[in-house]
């Protein structure tokens, strides 16, 4: 029988914030066994760092200047998702599996998973239902920066209970004798993060150090980041106004892994753990205070691109592995979805199978760097374009001052060296690379005078 094959997506989780991965305080003892008994890749970065256009890179196996979905739902302008592009679902659909998605659905706001290739649908949505039948008060009020949630244990959360809705099908599926592939998607940990009570007490905001790159002036750097820090009105936040944020969203991920232990524990009771591809990844990041911002626009710092990615399969891959290759997570988990099912890659996919690299297979070719754009969204068009290697960054912002980070001696990329006159040559290199991505996937936004910017004619003041 084929693989059954379950992804856990959540929403604006940062790749910096579980234990294997070196925070010092968060507790993710699910996702680290899931690391111990899998393969971890510690270079995976989102296409976009925004919901929508990630999602439909997740379906699609294409970048976003491909698929055309550039914005969320409130973008200056949205346009869906083409009908007539292949997506996983449907291709795994067709080929005997039984598909559902459960949890959060960014993707169209008028057309459901159905219409992607999916069978069955749960949406997030009835969890409030279940929790009203089940005599629980609603959540409590809150604001962009969070609150706890007394009324509630873990088990009785959004997650936890999506992942009983996760198990469920899981044996539907055994009982019809098919397949199944299956996306989790939950909205954790997601500002405004509302965390049961009880994991919140874990962690104490006195007790939690500030990101690295928590004192950036934003100097030096486009104005729209000294912007979007007044326009949250969180430009005057110290680091004590922003630790009880950083808290919540701590015992959200906490939250979150009690919720995948539920679904770990669960498929190994029904000995489907051999036969089962787990894999744990996220859309994009969150600032979460880091630069002093909140949320995740108009900037391409690694908090919001760098994201987790896991693979679990004991019947065909290596545990306890760790590889370092890039990895573009959305177009490359299409490509994986297939290639675990038996399926070729449509021609429209853009990414690559992560089976081969997660082996460790000679042919494997791995990418030696990584791209990811942004069109704009809270505050109208703005166009961005980076790309990245295990050293630089580089960051073209076509209408503000560019961005090039030296990774080895600035890992918290506080300092734009893009004027430094001895990096002139990394920043031609970048640039070069940039343009020769632009034009592989036929971006719009390259033209006869945005190419003129990436072919020397640029001013960096």
């Amino acid at each position: 029988m084929k693989p059954h094959i379950l992804l856990i997506y959540s929403d604006q989780h940062r790749y910096d914030c579980m234990a294997h991965t070196g925070h010092p305080l968060v507790r993710t003892p699910n996702l680290d066994q899931l690391s111990r008994e899998g393969v971890s890749f510690t270079h995976a970065f989102t296409p976009s760092p925004i919901c929508v256009p990630a999602r439909c890179s997740l379906l699609s196996g294409q970048w976003p200047s491909q698929h055309g979905v550039i914005f969320n739902y409130d973008g200056e302008t949205f346009k869906p998702l083409d009908n007539t592009i292949p997506t996983c679902s449907s291709l795994l659909q067709a080929a005997g599996y039984h598909t559902v998605h459960v949890g959060r659905w960014h993707v169209d706001p008028h057309r459901g998973p159905h219409f992607f290739g999916f069978h069955d649908y749960i949406p997030e949505w009835h969890y409030k239902k279940w929790r009203a039948a089940q005599g629980i008060p609603p959540v409590p009020p809150h604001d962009w920066f969070g609150a706890d949630d007394p009324h509630i244990s873990p088990d009785q959360s959004p997650p936890a209970w999506g992942a009983r809705q996760v198990l469920r099908w899981f044996d539907i599926a055994c009982e019809l004798n098919e397949p199944l592939f299956i996306h989790w998607h939950t909205t954790e940990p997601h500002l405004p993060c509302v965390p049961p009570a009880e994991l919140s007490k874990l962690y104490v905001p006195s007790s939690i150090p500030p990101w690295p790159g928590f004192t950036d002036p934003c100097h030096h750097k486009p104005l729209i980041q000294r912007q979007m820090r007044h326009t949250w009105q969180v430009h005057n936040l110290s680091w004590h106004d922003w630790a009880p944020t950083v808290a919540r969203y701590l015992a959200t991920i906490t939250c979150l892994d009690h919720a995948i232990g539920i679904v770990l524990h669960g498929l190994r009771a029904r000995g489907l753990d051999d036969n089962t591809l787990v894999i744990y990844s996220a859309d994009h990041g969150d600032m979460c205070g880091n630069h002093g911002m909140i949320d995740k626009h108009y900037v391409m710092y690694d908090d919001v691109i760098r994201v987790p990615l896991i693979l679990r399969w004991p019947a065909a891959l290596p545990a306890g592995t760790v590889r370092n290759a890039f990895v573009s997570n959305a177009l490359d988990l299409a490509a994986t979805f297939c290639d675990a099912a038996g399926l070729p890659l449509p021609a429209s996919f853009a990414g690559q199978s992560l089976l081969p690299l997660a082996r460790g297979d000679a042919s494997a070719q791995p990418r030696q760097d990584i791209f990811a754009s942004y069109a704009g969204n809270q505050f109208g068009a703005f166009s961005q374009r980076m790309v990245r290697d295990y050293r630089w960054k580089y960051v073209w912002n076509p209408v503000a001052q560019d961005e090039l980070y030296d990774l080895a001696s600035d890992p918290a990329e506080l300092h734009n060296r893009v004027t430094d006159p001895s990096c002139a040559s990394e920043l031609a290199r970048l640039q070069t690379r940039l343009l020769w991505w632009m034009e592989h996937t036929h971006d719009r936004l390259l033209n006869h005078w945005t190419r003129l910017q990436l072919s020397g004619h640029r001013i960096h003041t």
